[in-house]
């Protein structure tokens, strides 16, 4: 059923403050004490956008760079509405149902809820793979308030029986472009079937490729469209930089870097889970500490690296893209890219792991001369050239030339049209059943 037809679209460029508070947002007095308690005070542009239509039951559709505070802006509205009315929960259902990509990005909404929810005594049901399905199963059984989940876990309880969805009153599908890139559509749609058709959904997407855009349109009502950024742009806060590095200089080069007390706490990006683990045995050979987090630790050791992490005992987490959009640490001072992603929009992720919550940060990558046609898909899509490094002196690091971008096929509009290429020659005549004259070697496949 095609349910959208967006009435007004905000577009919100401008990220600092607006001038409003959380008090002007009239929010429940239980969860204002919880926000100011918390620390915060003016909400940010997403949050000033959002947070008012939500209130107000709309369906929104928000487009938003990473780190620029989502949750507060689906989570707070979410809180409002249970504080207005807490009418007994059946067993196994729920009021609230919030879809995320990742077992970390879940994780973080349902403490983000629990911290905000804390005078209202919401009931908060985690639902992620990796974890105890028995816990789960406990925890839903009586019925709760607010269920975060990961599509594939979500499914397998629905299919077992264990969770009731015609309950919910309010849907979120947080970071959409992200469950396009691991696979999950088909489950969203299984699990958008089994809730009411009357309900509030708040769909925020970084990106708004043509199958999420398709997705939106089935599953909002009439939705006011909010845009605070440019589509893959990249934090205004973030200082970035690129070495042109050779592959086998990369090891002594972040060594070089992270041995700066300035790197605090610094986020790596690895391109695989194998690479990762590499890159971490190597910083302990130089006497740094790391520790990896990827698809391939179990979900105890995940918990244990991220805790680690946010709590300052680890300053070095290395990670895979699992961890580009599921990582919501304050007081990232650098990430850095060992890797180029060979999807530029991957780029924009990881580096809004910094810079967050109205911090400054650093971005460092490396780009290795197989790497140079990365950076310059990343240039065009930040539509900004990333400013160039200078190379330190260390041993075994040869810097890598930059090689300048092909030259466009097409010439600019309004330009003088190429002159004609010259004639190809004639081909040597063939002999009969021979080879052509001046013929050497043996012919390859293109």
């Amino acid at each position: 059923m095609a349910r959208c037809g967006t009435e007004r679209v905000l577009h919100v460029t401008d990220t600092t403050d607006f001038g409003s508070t959380f008090d002007s947002l009239a929010l429940a007095a239980p969860i204002a004490r919880a926000i100011a308690i918390a620390g915060y005070t003016t909400p940010t542009p997403i949050q000033t956008q959002t947070i008012p239509h939500a209130l107000a039951g709309r369906d929104v559709l928000g487009i938003a760079q990473t780190g620029t505070g989502k949750t507060a802006a689906f989570a707070l509205p979410i809180l409002n509405r249970l504080a207005a009315g807490r009418e007994p929960i059946p067993p196994k259902a729920a009021r609230a149902l919030v879809l995320a990509p990742t077992r970390e990005l879940a994780s973080q909404i349902a403490e983000s809820f629990r911290t905000y929810g804390h005078f209202l005594r919401v009931s908060v049901a985690l639902v992620i793979g990796g974890a105890s399905p028995a816990a789960q199963l406990r925890a839903l059984a009586p019925g709760v308030d607010v269920i975060v989940a990961t599509p594939g876990r979500l499914l397998d309880h629905l299919g077992a029986g264990a969770v009731r969805l015609d309950h919910v009153r309010t849907l979120v599908l947080d970071e959409a472009d992200h469950m396009l890139d691991l696979g999950f559509l088909p489950p969203i749609r299984k699990i958008v079937a089994r809730l009411p058709k009357a309900r509030q959904t708040l769909f925020f997407s970084a990106t708004m490729p043509a199958p999420i855009k398709a997705l939106a349109d089935d599953m909002l009502e009439n939705p006011v469209e909010i845009a605070v950024a440019p589509v893959a742009t990249t934090a205004e806060r973030v200082a970035q930089a690129v070495y042109f590095v050779e592959h086998n200089g990369k090891r002594a080069l972040l060594a070089h870097l992270l041995k700066s007390p300035a790197m605090a706490r610094t986020l790596v990006f690895a391109r695989t889970k194998h690479g990762a683990d590499k890159v971490v045995r190597h910083l302990e050979q130089d006497g740094i500490a790391a520790e990896a987090i990827h698809g391939n630790k179990s979900q105890p050791q995940r918990n244990r690296a991220l805790d680690g992490f946010k709590s300052g005992r680890t300053r070095v987490l290395v990670a895979t893209d699992i961890a580009a959009r599921g990582i919501d640490v304050d007081g990232v001072t650098h990430v850095v890219q060992v890797d180029l992603p060979d999807v530029p929009e991957t780029y924009v992720h990881r580096i809004g792991r910094t810079a967050r919550a109205g911090a400054s940060g650093q971005a460092i990558a490396f780009c290795a001369a197989d790497e140079q046609a990365n950076l310059r898909d990343i240039e065009r899509t930040i539509r900004m050239s990333v400013p160039r490094a200078a190379l330190p002196a260390l041993p075994g690091v040869q810097a890598v030339a930059e090689r300048p971008a092909a030259p466009n096929r097409q010439p600019p509009r309004g330009a003088s049209p190429r002159p004609a290429a010259p004639a190809a020659p004639p081909r040597p005549a063939r002999r009969a059943f021979g080879k052509p004259r001046g013929f050497r070697g043996r012919v390859r496949a293109a």
